[in-house]
């Protein structure tokens, strides 16, 4: 502990005095990784990247700290490749993840002791591995790879990998919808679950093959934000079987809502057998300790009520019955879910109020309530082990003016202590303090809550500029977290104060509030960010309302652009990767049939808010300047959305600046033009305020 505790001051004795945060600050945090917690609670393996400006310059490797606190943090790696997906073996020697290492043309999976010796590869798929998971006996692992339609085995994924690579022209050829995802063309490729054992010259063995589940023409799994289908693969209790989440659905984007399913398939092979049906979804299934019960969210799937919160299932395990939804009564979204060793209490993760608190719950069903008072930053990532008398509970947190640390919790106490501190000498360099939260109510009788950022240096005496920046989503929060993208610090470094509402829509505040936007995409929750300005304002004496600015991201920038045709509050808008238009944009994101939801009806009829609330439509009251930023890659919010507002806004002869990223997809995600990107940003807000 004394050890841990002097690295934490050198690095703070080696600060300087504090100082308004710069983009470099922003950018070159160390970015910690989820918590890879040992079964025996001993250990914790984490993911760190140490960014750089050039992307080849970056280091991404794995760390290991006590998990009593008892020493810093030590590199564990030290590889020009990164590691992911790191998940400890049964009697917590070993770990497992995924790797490109030297001399593999994609990623395998590697085993490391960690009682000394280099990791060994143990896949050499042309596919590639990822997300392994121990058998519970420590003698095989199961992983993901990706595979061509039909393909039996290695050789023939190896073939037709061939005939593709051979092939003299290029053409993408579709039969099916979707075709696109955030940023990627969508390929006939198709996720399937394998079992690597352990012993010497063992192969993988595809568990799906030849299976009727992967012939099905909607047969996919999830995607992540990074596009990647996710399985989400998890071995049964008695490591003869493993159960999975997919869809069979991936293909009615166009015309109705999917679902994704539990499945249930034999190790030695066999067809997969359904352990949910549709249409509601169930995914990230999870076993307790025990053995006795399966769990896994639960998402309600209606066509006249698009949001649903995230709730907990349980299903008797191994009879794998009708599932009973143990949160069903909580009003609140399971973001992470762990469960004690003795499988009587599990600790939930959720959001609520600007912040993502710690709550816990009997494992059978029951209240559930805060496991500590949280007054600052949040949760993710949790992990649990250790025995049945001794607990171990770790996970990441984080706060707008500290970003994530793995820190062990201490419910008993009501507190966390920190683990690592890999940014502590940065951290401590900067002036900034956290936000102030504050509530009003609105003319529609609703309890608004909005987070307020203030400057360095700031004095409260003073008058100081309001930017507004409501969040994307729009089923989103605004919280008291570290944003690296739109550092909401780096903001209100000029000297302006940023004030993020939670309007209708805004999710941890009850399912009903965040369904609530369904029926009022942008009128409402407009009017709602424009009455938290003034309640700003009468709230704190240092907000200057008359000079005010406005800037948004996605549904962010989608109001910005209602803003534009609608308010002359503002003195200049900022608008990245923004909607312009609702019928265009239906023809040309990458999603179909939900927008028919969100206006009301078929693209056709044009009903509903499908006009009455486009942005386009209120383009001759354009009159407030507009930075328009757009990534040529998005397909999310495609480019022309960007252009359709930049023409209008030269139609009407509106001061207007459009900045395209040709390397960028819905995110500025590269070092240098995430620093040009907000040097923009600033520079226009600087102009107008």
């Amino acid at each position: 502990m004394r050890r841990l505790a002097a690295f934490f001051a050198f690095a703070v004795l080696l600060c300087a005095a504090p100082a308004p945060i710069t983009h470099e600050d922003v950018w070159l945090m160390k970015r910690v990784g989820a918590p890879a917690l040992s079964p025996d609670g001993k250990w914790v393996v984490v993911s760190v990247v140490e960014p750089a400006y050039e992307a080849d310059k970056q280091v991404t490797d794995l760390w290991i700290v006590p998990a009593d606190g008892s020493a810093p943090p030590r590199r564990l790696t030290s590889t020009k490749g990164g590691e992911s997906g790191a998940e400890w073996s049964p009697d917590s020697s070993r770990i497992a993840f995924s790797a490109r290492r030297e001399g593999d043309e994609v990623s395998q999976i590697y085993v490391l002791p960690l009682q000394g010796g280099e990791a060994q590869r143990v896949t050499s798929l042309s596919t590639g591995a990822f997300s392994p998971k121990w058998r519970p006996d420590g003698k095989a692992l199961l992983f993901q790879s990706t595979v061509y339609p039909g393909a039996a085995d290695e050789e023939a994924n190896q073939k037709v990998a061939a005939e593709r690579k051979a092939r003299k022209y290029k053409a993408r050829v579709f039969e099916l919808f979707p075709i696109q995802y955030w940023d990627r063309w969508l390929d006939d490729l198709r996720p399937h679950i394998f079992v690597q054992e352990l012993d010497p010259g063992a192969k993988a063995r595809d568990l799906l093959a030849g299976t009727k589940l992967v012939r099905e023409i909607g047969f996919d799994a999830p995607r992540g934000g990074s596009g990647e289908s996710d399985l989400q693969a998890v071995w049964a209790p008695d490591g003869q079987s493993v159960v999975f989440t997919a869809t069979v659905t991936g293909n009615v984007g166009a015309y109705a809502i999917g679902f994704t399913n539990l499945y249930q398939a034999p190790a030695a092979g066999g067809e997969p057998r359904a352990l949910t049906s549709g249409p509601d979804s169930f995914s990230r299934p999870a076993f307790r300790p025990d053995g006795k019960a399966l769990y896994a969210i639960h998402s309600r799937r209606s066509e006249t009520r698009l949001y649903s919160l995230s709730r907990l299932a349980m299903l008797e395990w191994p009879a794998a019955g009708q599932p009973v939804l143990v949160t069903g009564k909580w009003d609140r979204s399971v973001d992470g879910f762990e469960f004690t060793p003795d499988s009587r209490t599990i600790y939930l993760i959720a959001e609520e109020h600007g912040l993502d608190p710690l709550f816990r719950m009997p494992a059978a069903g029951g209240e559930v309530r805060p496991a500590l008072d949280m007054k600052e930053g949040g949760y993710s990532g949790l992990a649990i082990g250790g025995t049945a008398a001794a607990p171990v509970i770790v996970a990441s947190w984080g706060s707008m003016i500290h970003p994530p640390d793995v820190v062990r919790i201490d419910p008993a106490a009501g507190k966390h202590r920190l683990l690592t501190g890999f940014n502590a000498a940065r951290i401590a360099q900067i002036d900034w303090q956290p936000p102030r939260h504050f509530w009003f109510t609105a003319t529609n009788g609703r309890r608004i809550h909005s987070l307020l950022v203030l400057p360095a240096n700031f004095d409260p005496s003073k008058k100081y500029p309001l930017v507004l920046f409501p969040h994307g989503g729009p089923n989103n929060m605004s919280k008291d977290q570290f944003f690296i993208r739109w550092n909401y610090h780096l903001l209100t470094a000029p000297g302006y104060v940023l004030l993020m509402t939670n309007y209708t829509g805004s999710t941890g505040f009850g399912e009903d509030f965040a369904e609530a936007i369904h029926r009022d995409l942008l009128r409402g929750p407009g009017q709602e960010i424009l009455e938290a300005a003034d309640g700003a304002a009468r709230q704190f004496p240092f907000v200057d309302a008359s000079r005010m600015a406005a800037a948004g991201a996605s549904y962010g920038g989608y109001l910005m652009a209602w803003f534009a045709g609608n308010t002359d509050r503002f003195r200049c808008l900022v608008n990245h990767a923004g909607l312009s238009d609702n019928i265009s944009m239906w023809g040309a994101t990458d999603g179909a049939y939900y927008w028919e939801l969100r206006n009301g009806g078929p693209i056709w009829d044009l009903k509903g808010p499908w006009m009455d609330q486009n942005p386009m439509k209120y383009a001759a009251s354009f009159k407030t300047p507009m930075l328009i930023t757009h990534g040529e890659r998005d397909f999310r919010v495609p480019l022309s959305q960007g252009f359709m507002m930049y023409k209008l806004m030269q139609r009407q002869r509106v001061p207007v600046r459009l900045v395209i990223f040709p390397d960028e997809n819905h995110w500025v995600l590269s070092g240098e033009n995430a620093r040009y990107h907000m040097q923009e940003v600033l520079a226009w807000l600087k102009k107008y305020l």
